[in-house]
């Protein structure tokens, strides 16, 4: 089960805050599944490929910070923060240089050592919430 934690921080620290695609086949199944927070679904490297770099055009210095990582069978839950500064079209809203953070939580599930799908639900009404609150 270490394992999965291990994968788990080596997708956030990685794949998001290093923002490294490449690595994408070292910690996801080929047949990777995502739901992400922001609502979108994605299959396959390429698919969450593109949404991990719409992301990072709309949000800077991106980052997820793990408050809590619990693990059983082939499952991982975390709990997480998402912070970045929004720079770019994000979610209807026009850049306004100001950092937004929300809480989240997901669910990884694993096929082997990699993520086979991954479920992710954010605080999207606090995160709204605050782009509202910044374009003013």
């Amino acid at each position: 089960m270490g394992i999965h934690k291990e994968q788990v921080k080596k997708f956030y620290r990685v794949l998001w805050d290093a923002h490294d695609n490449d690595q994408i086949p070292s910690v996801l199944h080929e047949d990777f599944a995502f739901r992400g927070s922001l609502g979108q679904e994605k299959r396959g490297h390429a698919g969450f490929a593109e949404y991990v770099d719409m992301v990072h055009d709309a949000l800077g210095e991106y980052r997820c910070i793990i408050e809590e990582l619990v693990s059983e069978s082939n499952k991982v839950f975390a709990k997480m923060k998402f912070t970045g500064i929004h720079k770019g079209e994000f979610l209807g809203y026009s850049p306004t240089q100001q950092r937004v953070s929300w809480n989240s939580c997901a669910l990884f599930t694993f096929r082997g050592d990699k993520v086979a799908n991954l479920w992710v639900l954010g605080d999207l009404a606090s995160l709204q919430k605050q782009l509202q609150e910044n374009r003013t």
